[in-house]
Formats: C-alpha cells, structure tokens, sequence
C-alpha cells in the first residue's frame, strides 16, 4: 500500500493534476465563502465539465472542491454571522462573537487550523481503513448488499434534520424517481409514459444539478447581504501563538475522530459531526459556560469535526459504493461517467482511482490551509459580491451543464423540474439528502434484492438464514421502530 500511495503522490504532484486540485480547493473556498453558495452545487456545476477528463484530473478538482467548500463556510460564519455552509452552522456560535469582540483574525484562524487538523486525522482513517473494510464488503453476496443498503437508508433517515417520518417519505420519493427506464433484471420499459426519453430514467445529473443548484438558486435569488452586518478585519491583531493551538490538542484530536466517526455513517454529513463535537467539547469543558460567547474551544471542535467528515465519507464511498455524504453522490456520479463503480472491486479494477482519492485530499487539505492562512483578507472581501450577478451566470452554466452531457434539451426541462420540486421539499420542510440518497441507492437495492430472489428461488427466508443480512436487517428494523420505543416510555413523574 505504502508504495501505490506514494507513486499516486508523486503523480498528483505533478504540473497538470496539481494545478487541478489547486483550481478545485480554491473555487471551493470561494463558494463556500459566499453566503447562499455552497460545495454541492459547485460539484455539481463542475461536474458536466470533467466529462471528457482524464479520471485523477477529475477526482483532482471535484475532491478539492469538496475540501475547499467546507472549510471556506467558516469566513461567513465569522465576519456575518451567517454558514457559508450547512457544516458551519455550529461555528456561528462562538466564531461571531469573537468577531464582534474585535478578534475575528483570531476566529478563522483557529477555525482554519482546527480544519487541517481535522482533514489530517480523516485522511488518516481513509489509508487505514479502507483496505481492511473492501476486504470484508468482498465476501458480500446481493442478499448482504441488499441489506446493506436497506440499512443506509435507514440510518440516513433516523438521522436526517425533523423528523424521521418527513425523511422516510423523502427517500421514499427519492426512490420512485428511480424507478423509470429499462427494468433491472428483465431490461423492459417501465414507468416512461410514452417519452421515449424516459428509457435511461432520469439523467442523474440534471436530477443532481436541479434539486442542489437550481433549488439553491431560486431560493437565494434576489437575497442580498446586510452590509451593515459585516465585520473588518484588523491588520494589526497579533495571530494565534503555537501555544493556543497546543492548549487545544485533546480538543482538535477529540473532535476530529468524531467527525471522523460520524463522516463513515452513510449520509449523515458535515452539520451533524459539528453538533456533536459541539455539543461533546461543551460537556467535558471546565468553562461551559463561556461556549457560545466566543471561546476558542468552540470554534476548534466545529471546525475540526466538520472538516473530518470529509474523509471519513469517503470510505463507505469508496468501499462499499454507498455515499457518505451528499457530495459523495455527485462524486459516485463522476466515477459512474467515467465508467468506473465505487465499491469492494475498485481496490482490484482502478486501484489508482482509490490512491488517486488518498493523495488528493492529503494534498487539498495542505493546500487550504496554505491558501486560507495567507488570504484571510482577500477571502473575507468575497462576501461582498451581490447575488443578483451571480444567480444569472451560474442558472446559465446550469442550463449548460445539462443540455452538454446528451445533447437535450428533455435533460434542461428535468433539471428546472427537479428544481421546482426542491423547493417544494424546503417549503415542506423535507429534508433532501434521503431523497438524492434514495435515488441513488434504489437501483442497487433492486438489483441485489431481486439477483437475491432469483439465487434462492424467491425463498425470502434465505434473507434471514444468513448472519450478516440477518443482522443488518434487525438494524434497519431496530432504527425503524427506535422513535416510536422513546415515544411509548411512560414519563417522568
């Protein structure tokens, strides 16, 4: 292992693939940057463009956006009190208060710092990891996939933001979407109404780009920034000493294996690591009571745990082909273009695929943090720009983006519909990462419930004569029911 990751070093440090991970982190940070934007729909607009790539260059700029736009959230958090990026949304807390007491370089520093760390201690757990766990997803038969699956979904639901019932019917729609085109196993038509369009299903991109950009735009359309709300930097405020960040080892340390942990749940994401960091560093803390008033301890476990989600998503992805995170379904669509599938195979088939993901998030993450250290000030001017001359542009490369892949327009009328329907799901107050995860998922599970049946003679009780898909589904059924235990507990009298 050690030498395939560094010959993929030593590849992605060459002129061409460090150039694209280098346009990839900064475009990153810049949108994250800016309030309203953020790192799913630019991976999601850029991913039309690598269509015609080599798959490293491609891996290259989608991973470095994927680093840069986590991290870049944390300047807007700071200096308007507003997430760049759902992840971030922990980082308000303390990082805007700081701000507001005259000590916002302090802020992203810490912040910028406590995301490296956080990177670092992910990338660590992806080279570790990974191997081990395709060894173990190699002996999975579909009924053990089928499970598998099942039980992510679950999961993603349980832990989806509002409640459990709201996310269910979300993956639920998620994966009736997926249902039209050729029939998996009999490869006749279904559910296409007469379009002979419908025969491929839905194009995944202009579904991706539709529910993440155009959802996003429309709904900021228009919105403008409160300058009044925005805070200077100071040229003359001395910079964090080696001594505070050494004050917060345990903290960094405690916080990025949580954000590590919780980036390998299936779907659960940046927002949730940050929480639960959050709200962990707040219990063990010898000062709770200054968290939420600008303490350096609340701003190092945010940053740092939702900075480690970024590679511990990455290896279910990688592994098993089940995303762990949203952006992970988009990189699963640009591996899916270039005909590779993320899975247990991949370690055997594209092995420089694997190493090409190792190096480029080590080589992004370093690069953040060089990039956001060195232009704090330029980065904090970014949250100036109006969105009335960004909305335009980028519903024109959106339009472009889905028109580019099949050459039709059918594909530009998917994406504003699919648009249309993620506002709907915001006005409902549904969440949309089961749905994107649902559809995602669903063709996987149908074809492994089905080559299943088919191996056992349409005998559902193999499902449970089996260990492992007999526990994965106890797991599914347990997270299922595990709302309505808490609800039936008599209470406290």
């Amino acid at each position: 292992m050690i030498n395939e990751l560094s010959s993929s070093f030593s590849y992605m440090l060459g002129l061409e693939p460090f150039l694209f991970i280098l346009i990839g982190t900064v475009s990153g940070i810049v949108i994250g940057a800016i309030p309203g934007l953020n790192g799913a729909m630019l991976v999601a607009l850029t991913l039309p463009l690598t269509y015609g790539w080599e798959p490293l260059h491609a891996i290259a700029m989608l991973v470095g956006q994927y680093v840069g736009s986590i991290s870049g959230g944390l300047v807007s958090a700071t200096l308007l009190n507003i997430p760049g990026s759902p992840s971030s949304m922990m980082t308000t807390l303390d990082a805007a208060p700081m701000a507001q007491k005259g000590r916002p370089l302090r802020a992203l520093q810490l912040g910028i710092i406590a995301s490296f760390v956080g990177g670092l201690v992910s990338w660590l757990a992806l080279v570790f990891l990974s191997p081990p766990l395709a060894k173990i997803a190699l002996k999975f038969g579909p009924h053990e996939y089928f499970a598998l699956v099942l039980a992510a979904l679950m999961l993603i639901s349980s832990l989806s933001e509002g409640s459990m019932l709201k996310a269910l019917m979300s993956a639920c729609i998620g994966m009736i979407v997926a249902l039209p085109g050729l029939d998996t196993i009999t490869a006749q038509p279904r559910m296409t109404f007469g379009f002979p369009q419908m025969m491929a299903g839905f194009n995944l991109l202009a579904v991706l780009l539709g529910i993440f950009a155009v959802t996003q735009l429309l709904t900021d359309a228009g919105r403008e920034l409160r300058q009044a709300d925005r805070i200077r930097l100071d040229i003359k405020e001395s910079f964090v000493s080696m001594a505070d960040i050494s004050r917060q080892g345990f903290n960094l340390l405690r916080s990025s294996l949580i954000g590590t942990w919780i980036g390998i749940l299936p779907g659960v994401g940046g927002s949730v690591g940050s929480i639960v960091s959050y709200v962990t560093a707040k219990n063990m803390s010898g000062t709770p009571e200054n968290f939420g008033k600008g303490c350096d301890e609340g701003v190092v476990a945010s940053e740092a745990a939702n900075n480690a989600t970024v590679g511990g998503a990455l290896i279910p992805m990688i592994t098993m082909g089940i995303p762990g995170s949203i952006i992970d379904v988009i990189l699963i669509a640009a591996l899916t273009l270039h005909n590779i599938r993320p899975g247990p195979l991949l370690f055997q088939n594209n092995a420089d695929i694997v190493y090409g993901f190792m190096s480029t998030l080590m080589i992004a993450n370093i690069l953040m943090l060089v990039v956001m250290l060195f232009g704090i000030r330029f980065l904090a001017r970014l949250i100036d720009v109006p969105s009335k001359y960004l909305v335009p542009v980028l519903l024109v490369l959106c339009v472009v983006g889905a028109f580019a892949v099949n050459n039709r327009v059918f594909d530009v009328w998917v994406m504003f519909a699919f648009g249309l329907l993620g506002i709907g799901f915001r006005w409902l107050k549904l969440p949309i990462a089961p749905f994107v995860i649902g559809f995602i998922l669903t063709p996987i599970a149908e074809t492994n419930f089905r080559t299943a049946l088919i191996l056992s003679r349409n005998d559902l009780l193999d499902f449970l004569t089996r260990p492992v898909t007999a526990v994965l589904l106890a797991i599914s059924v347990l997270i299922l029911f595990l709302p309505l235990f808490r609800k039936a507990k008599p209470g406290k009298s």
